[in-house]
């Protein structure tokens, strides 16, 4: 996680300078003095969150591959060019910030990881070559969401503009919708002001347009960004605006939209997504009485019974919780 709001941090040259100066004035050698330095800061309280630590003479923070990566796209945002090259250094820092436990997403995000694939996505029309570089994209700006300092920064450059724009233009695009939604689940997971940004934008409106155009269950990334925008996750505000904004959502009409998405039962792949959206959803007796008249119980119900047969645990216990909500 990075940095929230009163923790100390250090930028990478202090980081850099203190372990030179443990070299140079207590004579220790390199490996001693990075080590030190990180003992040190974190006895302090110091949180070195996208710190690139490497040990002075081995190598330097230009030799980080997700350093290398950013310097890169930068470079291709910059001369606006070589869409292939794109996609390809978009899918190796996709895989980097991915890695579990290195702090690759942290160091991308301190280094303006953020900015430059907001950058990039921002500039690209939907349509032929384009195509394939705003679902790389978009993947890697869901990988780089991790913390408040990221989906802060993605705030501030106007990230959830950029992506509803994009959601807008490729509403005909399933690989583009897929990769887009996730970056929202990301974006708004415990964060109370990207959940209002996306609804200032309509965002729910766009999501019944796709879920009708689309059909059951194709952009299954959707129904998390539903299960991520009606959630009080944020734990920074007392009083939480999601379940007006399930209001919203079933004013809409995505009780029978997510209804119709139990239908196919378990041959569903988002069938246990689309419970625990609906759930979310159900904030309410009137809603809940929406879901009822729009055949949402006899589905539950059915989906129970197949589960049962099949042994199928994890459907079970979604849409049990799901019946005892309605």
């Amino acid at each position: 996680m990075g940095p929230k709001k009163g923790v100390r941090t250090i930028s990478q040259a202090a980081f850099d300078e203190l372990v030179r100066e443990n070299m140079e004035d207590l004579g220790m050698d390199p490996a001693e003095a990075l080590e030190d330095a990180l003992q040190t800061l974190t006895l302090q309280g110091v949180d070195l969150s996208g710190i690139v630590a490497c040990v002075p003479g081995d190598g330097s923070v230009g030799d980080n591959p997700v350093i290398q990566s950013l310097d890169r796209l930068k470079q291709l945002d910059s001369d606006w060019g070589g869409f292939g090259e794109m996609v390809e250094v978009f899918d190796k820092l996709t895989e980097l910030c991915s890695i579990e436990g290195s702090g690759n997403a942290a160091i991308a995000t301190r280094n303006g990881g953020v900015e430059v694939v907001c950058s990039v996505c921002s500039k690209i029309r939907v349509g032929c070559e384009g195509d394939s570089v705003l679902v790389s994209g978009l993947t890697t700006m869901a990988s780089l969401l991790h913390d408040f300092q990221s989906t802060e920064t993605f705030q501030k450059i106007g990230g959830p503009k950029i992506v509803v724009g994009v959601l807008n233009d490729a509403s005909q695009n399933v690989d583009i919708l897929n990769s887009g939604f996730s970056v929202v689940a990301a974006a708004a997971t415990g964060n109370e002001i990207l959940k209002e940004s996306f609804m200032d934008l309509q965002i729910d409106e766009l999501i019944i347009q796709i879920m009708k155009s689309h059909g059951r269950g194709r952009v299954r990334s959707i129904y998390d960004a539903i299960c991520v925008l009606l959630t009080p996750d944020d734990n920074r505000v007392v009083a939480s605006q999601v379940y007006g904004y399930a209001r919203r959502f079933a004013k809409a009409g995505i009780a029978g939209a997510l209804v119709e998405s139990l239908g196919e039962g378990l041959s569903s792949p988002s069938l246990v997504s689309a419970s625990i959206a609906l759930k979310a959803v159900a904030v309410n007796d009137e809603i809940c009485k929406s879901i009822a008249e729009s055949g949402g119980i006899d589905a539950v119900l059915r989906c129970i019974d197949d589960s049962g047969e099949q042994g199928n645990k994890t459907v079970a216990r979604a849409c049990c919780s799901l019946l005892s909500k309605v």
